[in-house]
């Protein structure tokens, strides 16, 4: 894995994700429009992070309030409307601890939609969630459905065709194997042949992934096998049964799962991490806009004034992500390049 100091990295893969059993009907009740976690608001001058959590946060109430020269950045159709439509792709079962149902067992909440919800404060406007499944967040986005999805997107230089970025945390991707395994991956692929893994369809991890899987092959390596579920759920099943060997998946996501099930006949641990943007660069979780869409820059100078005035770094604190953070938010930084692994 790359050292911290390595810039641009980004991930695209929001499918991995954890959730316990007893959440799964909870969750999988998730639909296309959920209420967000809004306790305090842009206009009471706050925002709480970690409700309704179900432990997996230690909820904080901050101040927060519209930056009136921010806010003057914004597109004017979207100043206009007063609302920031933001898409989220936790469908079918949610993610924890990014974006999944809380313990009321209607609201959404997570890292991902509380950050937002912060953001649209700053901008003075009221967030409005959309959830979906992941393929379903950028068809929102490429309609105009949504504005901007906060979902654990990575920034890529692939997507930049369509999208511009403003970053916003550090971007790593974990492996979870089940507790009684002792195989790890220490940051080499070839450590994966012969191995079963599972993983999001359609994501960043999935591309690296399939990278390794053809990197083996033309060595004459033993096969890697990447497999599919239906869910975090059927995954982390398929995991405890032993019909797979690790699932690659954002590292939030497996450390949640690690904590969430130690001790249990279920547990499992975390078997080495890797950058979302490869081999050379640090991987950016970023907000995402469609390209020219004018939002990139009011949504990074948002963050910033998040980052500079502490919001930022208690909003990843309550969420156990601080080990995540960045120093700075940009607008499309360096991301993972067209081919690499």
């Amino acid at each position: 894995m790359p050292t911290p100091s390595l810039r641009g990295r980004i991930t695209r893969g929001l499918t991995a994700g954890t959730v316990l059993a007893s959440l799964a009907g909870g969750l999988a009740a998730c639909g296309g429009d959920s209420d967000a976690a809004t306790t305090g608001s842009a206009a009471s001058g706050t925002v709480t992070v970690g409700a309704l959590s179900n432990g997996a946060a230690k909820e904080a109430t901050l101040k927060v309030a519209e930056v009136k020269s921010i806010s003057a950045e914004l597109p004017k159709s979207i100043a206009k409307n007063g609302k920031l439509e933001i898409g989220v792709g936790f469908l079918p079962a949610g993610s924890p601890p990014l974006g999944y149902v809380g313990s009321d067992q209607k609201t959404l909440t997570g890292s991902e939609t509380d950050i937002a919800r912060l953001v649209a404060a700053v901008l003075g406007l009221k967030p409005e969630l959309d959830n979906s499944t992941w393929e379903n967040l950028f068809i929102g986005l490429d309609s105009g459905k949504v504005d901007v999805a906060f979902s654990n997107v990575t920034d890529t230089e692939e997507r930049k065709a369509k999208y511009e970025f403003a970053s916003y945390r550090e971007d790593n991707l974990g492996f979870a194997v089940k507790a009684s395994n002792s195989w790890n991956f220490d940051g080499d692929y070839e450590n994966l042949a012969g191995k079963t893994v599972a993983v999001g369809a359609g994501t960043n991890q999935e591309r690296i992934l399939l990278e390794w899987k053809k990197k083996l092959a033309a060595e004459g390596k033993k096969a890697l096998t990447v497999k599919y579920f239906q869910d975090n759920n059927s995954t982390y099943l398929a995991l405890a049964a032993g019909k797979i060997d690790a699932y690659l998946a954002p590292n939030p996501s497996v450390a949640y799962q690690v904590s969430s099930t130690k001790g249990t006949a279920k547990a499992v641990r975390s078997g080495g991490t890797y950058s979302g943007a490869g081999s050379s660069l640090q991987g950016l979780i970023a907000a995402t806009a469609k390209k020219n869409s004018g939002l990139a820059k009011p949504l990074a100078d948002a963050i910033n004034y998040l980052i500079k005035n502490g919001q930022y770094a208690k909003w990843l604190a309550a969420w156990n992500l601080s080990d995540e953070a960045v120093a700075k938010s940009e607008v499309n930084p360096p991301g993972l390049p067209l081919s690499d692994s």
